[in-house]
């Protein structure tokens, strides 16, 4: 893996497919590290940028749009990618990328738990990220609470670290009314979107009726007993969703 300021990339350039993976609020390109991986055993070459405010890069504008704009980079020279994978907040600004997707492949984008209708708890939730960021808990802390492994726990803490109430008071202020679902609206000919959604009773913050029906190429999937960290506790999930090709017998 090859980090930086800007992005983490694994695999090699050459490899026949690729993946951009877009980390969520307060957390890292490094928090990829496990789905990657799998990617990576694949076939795909994984690229994770960092968001705007997040492992020390600075902004002044955090609505979504901008967030998204700030990633066309990653298309330059109509660079494509065979899977999109948002999480949380980086489900949004992958929605809010769909328009830039090149139209030479068929694109598979996974958008993990997102947060599309949160104005009625906008409030709420600031407030616990706030307290996240000021009271961010250590590497054994979250081993006890979640389970996780020490690896992704270690990445979790480092993502906080490097975020600040500066950009969390942005992203949340920046982007009010918190309403993100009639993004589905603009899903192109050439993409197909599935929303993986946590359960409900383990904290989820995408609720399935946020997710419009009727729309054309676009799968919504609840996993039961999962929490809002998809990629952490159901990476196998993502693969799925993926499809990738069985092999030949």
């Amino acid at each position: 893996m090859y980090a930086s300021n800007s992005a983490s990339q694994w695999g090699s350039p050459t490899a026949p497919r690729k993946a951009l993976l877009i980390h969520g609020l307060i957390s890292c390109s490094s928090s990829w590290e496990g789905v990657a991986q799998l990617l990576v055993a694949e076939g795909f070459f994984v690229v994770a940028p960092n968001l705007l405010g997040h492992a020390w890069r600075r902004g002044t504008d955090y609505r979504v749009s901008t967030l998204a704009e700030d990633l066309r980079p990653y298309f330059f020279n109509d660079t494509s990618y065979d899977v999109v994978v948002g999480s949380s907040l980086g489900g949004t600004v992958a929605l809010s990328l769909l328009q830039f997707l090149p139209k030479t492949k068929k694109v598979t984008v996974i958008l993990l738990d997102p947060p599309l209708e949160r104005e009625e708890t906008v409030e709420m939730d600031q407030s616990w990220v706030l307290d996240a960021v000021a009271n961010g808990k250590t590497t054994e802390e979250l081993v006890d609470e979640f389970g996780w492994s020490r690896r992704d726990c270690v990445i979790a803490t480092l993502g906080v670290s490097m975020c600040d109430r500066t950009t969390v008071e942005g992203i949340f202020s920046h982007n009010r009314p918190w309403s993100f679902s009639g993004l589905f609206k603009n899903i192109p000919p050439h993409v197909k979107v599935t929303v993986l959604a946590a359960d409900p009773e383990a904290g989820a913050i995408c609720l399935s009726e946020h997710v419009p029906c009727n729309i054309e190429r676009l799968n919504v999937r609840v996993l039961p007993g999962i929490g809002h960290a998809i990629q952490l506790e159901r990476p196998e999930a993502i693969m799925d969703a993926i499809q990738l090709p069985r092999a030949k017998l």
